[in-house]
């Protein structure tokens, strides 16, 4: 097994047995220091995933932006391509459970959004560097997109998801910051 995989399957399994109450509290520090980062009060348009325990809430997240006026788009995976297109996203019913029990938008009820238009874009992963580089979930479908986005970019993240070292290729593209349920971490 190569490292990535071997960094993977660790933090799928602690992340796994995190308790519900501190998934709860944490997801919780983490909206709360997003909903007051600059990157936040100053876009328009944010793109999130929806999440899946135990990932980071961003239902929470979702909701908020929607109370304040903000667009919120959400990725819909094209695996033939390996691509990512964002569509609008105004309300939960407009989703579907696709592959993986994730849950996209359905490309008939929304509005794809061009990815000029996102100001702001949330990058899920499984572990990061200080340095904002990601281990992704293995399909490379952000690691494609990211390379064309000229938007911000920051990661949701648990403290123990911030990992000292981890092999990256040339074509890994950092995230600018993450917020995990401690501190902001500035990457570039």
């Amino acid at each position: 097994m190569n490292e990535k995989n071997l960094i993977r399957n660790q933090m799928k399994e602690r992340l796994s047995k995190l308790p519900k109450p501190y998934y709860e509290h944490y997801s919780y520090k983490i909206a709360s220091a997003l909903y007051n980062h600059e990157d936040w009060v100053n876009a328009k348009v944010i793109g999130i995933t929806i999440s899946k325990e135990p990932e980071v809430d961003t239902y929470q997240i979702i909701r908020t932006a929607w109370e304040s006026g903000k667009q919120i788009v959400v990725p819909k995976c094209h695996p033939k391509e390996k691509t990512l297109s964002f569509h609008t996203l105004t309300e939960f019913s407009q989703l579907e459970s696709v592959f993986y029990g994730l849950f996209e938008p359905i490309v008939e009820k929304t509005i794809e959004v061009k990815p000029e238009d996102i100001d702001l874009l949330i990058v899920p992963g499984l572990a990061y560097t200080i340095e904002g580089y990601r281990l992704g979930f293995g399909g490379g479908y952000y690691d494609r997109f990211l390379t064309d986005f000229d938007g911000k970019t920051m990661s949701l993240a648990f403290n123990f998801q911030v990992i000292s070292q981890c092999v990256f290729e040339k074509h890994d593209i950092p995230v600018s910051k993450i917020i995990t349920n401690d501190e902001v971490i500035t990457t570039k």
